[in-house]
């Protein structure tokens, strides 16, 4: 693992993930914030996927259900947004849930529908 799983990285994310909030706000859609970092990204050269489907195993066995996130960045940071007044135990159980699944080691939780931009690092 790079240095302190990715500090460098995950403070690149959440640079791109303030800009939006600072731009747009909160209020939108979770589309239209999905679609802004998606630029955002590019624009300042993050490598990511957008809704990479995920293979599940489940005991020896591949599920046919998918685990889709919302982007994988650098190939191996989660990237899941939300557009909601606040985070619950829920969006921590499911991220908990992905990291575990995905076998990936960090995920970044990022909710665009709070007056301040939330955010929250999980290292599996």
């Amino acid at each position: 693992m790079t240095e302190l799983f990715y500090k460098k990285e995950v403070f690149e994310i959440i640079g791109a993930a303030i800009e939006i909030h600072k731009v747009l706000g909160p209020g939108f859609l979770e589309a239209v914030y999905q679609e802004a970092l998606a630029i955002e990204f590019g624009l300042r050269n993050i490598p990511f996927a957008e809704q990479p489907r995920q293979k599940i195993g489940y005991k020896g066995h591949r599920l046919k259900s998918c685990y889709v996130p919302d982007y994988i960045c650098y190939d191996e940071i989660i990237v899941e947004i939300k557009a909601i007044k606040r985070c619950s135990e829920i969006e921590e159980a499911q991220i908990i849930n992905a990291l575990k699944a995905t076998k990936k080691k960090v995920e970044i939780l990022i909710n665009f529908g709070e007056p301040s931009l939330y955010w929250k690092r999980y290292v599996y």
